[in-house]
């Protein structure tokens, strides 16, 4: 078991060494881009990743506090819910509503990998061959879905 400044430490170490390796990897639009903190221009609509002991895991989350917003964000990717599937070539669980860690209702679209632990240097090579290629298609399928977002500016 770790403390909890260790657990801290290592989680930085990790999502500083993910940052380093796509820091090369340009975005769909040939843009530099930060892909730990990636940015999609709209309020309250995030592409998250996340690793703990047990799982690793990669979302869509909407966020807005107004559940009429949410609904419409998440029925616009219900729209387009064939053209992201086609981009990541896999198809992703859907949360109409999903419950954050602090408790609040947000919508989510994910997928996760388990047995996967970010306090383990060994498997930080499989946790990366995860997230990668997923955060890249996420940024293909943003590249041509974001203008149907813009309502949500």
């Amino acid at each position: 078991m770790y403390s909890k400044e260790e657990a801290k430490k290592l989680k930085q170490e990790f999502w500083t060494a993910y940052g380093q390796y796509m820091a090369l990897t340009p975005s769909a639009d040939g843009e530099r881009v930060n892909w730990v903190n990636y940015k999609t221009g709209i309020k309250h609509l995030y592409f998250r990743m996340d690793a703990t002991n047990k799982v690793v895991t990669i979302a869509v989350e909407m966020t807005d506090p107004d559940a009429g917003i949410r609904q419409l964000m998440y029925d616009q990717f219900l729209e387009l819910k064939n053209v992201l599937h086609d981009t990541l070539e896999e198809e992703w669980i859907w949360d109409e509503v999903f419950y954050d860690e602090d408790g609040r209702k947000i919508a989510r679209i994910w997928t996760s990998r388990e047995k996967l632990s970010i306090f383990n240097k060994e498997h930080w090579p499989e946790i990366i061959s995860f997230l990668k290629p997923r955060i890249v298609a996420l940024d293909e399928f943003w590249s041509m879905a974001k203008y149907s977002f813009e309502i949500f500016k």
